[in-house]
């Protein structure tokens, strides 16, 4: 497969294999050194990774951060998002999980390790755990379909998340990033055609404004804090069933210490020579909860890409340690 055309905001399950060190001991807050070691995890690649922790506690959160205001890529950390409009659409009956819905070449999109290949049916309940779990972006496309994209970027801005940005789907974004106009749909040949090197325009970056996965650490580190809250939802089955569904993503047990419990998503990408790694979540402890978000963002060859997820996973595991 060409290089360019590997193009991925799957979560980090293709490069697990690398965060094989165990978890750190769970400690008491220290404050000094949870400030280093978010400094420690900026340093990455100086300019383009950013970090974010709060601790809530009974008394209030406290927030930690290095560069977390800093607009970054994030890749399918947005997903998110469109697993709680999917919900909250579950909640007032316009959807159902119980639905089935059509898989198949007309939804179809590259990253997808569950739905690729396959045709015919499936629950809806499915394609939201595929798009969280696996981070399959043909189960994200169904669901983004079914919700809008529109009304997903309206929640985001409902919880004052003014850099957090999607796109109308990972197939336009594909379709963007390869040279297409702004909402194109290349389709299922376009993509395979992508996929063997032909791209119909000039590669974009996909550091854009038309069609991205963008945020910051601070923003995922708040909309973690205000979503498992419990402020987002009307009914508590359906908070249960976002949590039930976020701590099935793979990068959430790479990052949190061992035999703790959690949510999030995780992304990343490689696109001529622009990579990502992001995870957004929030850890639960007996006392308090920690949400927390980091991100990284580079320019590199292929080489690159093994060393600096090592560096991500053993410095973002560090400082949410120090958050236990």
């Amino acid at each position: 497969m060409n290089r360019r055309a590997l193009l991925k905001t799957a979560a980090l399950s293709g490069y697990l294999t690398v965060a094989a060190a165990p978890g750190a001991k769970a400690q008491s807050v220290d404050e000094t050194s949870l400030n280093a070691a978010l400094e420690s995890f900026a340093g990455i690649h100086p300019g383009t990774t950013a970090a974010c922790i709060s601790i809530e506690r009974a008394s209030g959160i406290k927030r930690y951060a290095a560069a977390a205001d800093r607009p970054l890529f994030v890749g399918s950390a947005i997903k998110t998002f469109i697993l709680a409009h999917y919900l909250l659409d579950v909640e007032s009956g316009r959807l159902s999980e119980g639905t089935q819905v059509s898989v198949g070449p007309e939804v179809w999109s590259p990253g997808s390790s569950v739905l690729i290949g396959l045709q015919g049916k499936t629950s809806a309940k499915t394609i939201l755990e595929a798009m969280i779990t696996h981070s399959d972006n043909t189960a994200t496309d169904i669901a983004m379909n079914a919700v809008g994209a529109d009304r997903v970027r309206a929640l985001i801005g409902s919880v004052g998340l003014k850099h957090t940005l999607i796109p109308d789907s990972t197939r336009k974004l594909f379709s963007y990033l390869s040279g297409a106009d702004s909402g194109v749909d290349l389709g299922w040949s376009g993509m395979e055609k992508m996929a063997a090197g032909q791209l119909p325009g000039k590669p974009r970056p996909p550091i854009n404004d038309k069609q991205t996965m963008m945020s910051t650490a601070a923003e995922m580190t708040r909309w973690y804090e205000y979503v498992l809250s419990g402020k987002l939802f009307k009914k508590p089955e359906t908070l249960r069933e976002f949590k039930r569904i976020s701590a099935m993503a793979d990068a959430i047990p790479a990052t949190l210490p061992d035999d703790t419990m959690g949510y999030g998503k995780g992304g990343s990408i490689d696109w001529e020579g622009f990579h990502c790694f992001s995870v957004a979540g929030q850890m639960v402890r007996p006392a308090h909860r920690a949400s927390f978000c980091f991100i990284v963002n580079w320019m590199g060859d292929d080489g690159s890409v093994a060393q600096t997820f090592a560096e991500f996973i053993e410095r973002a595991r560090k400082a949410v340690a120090l958050a236990s």
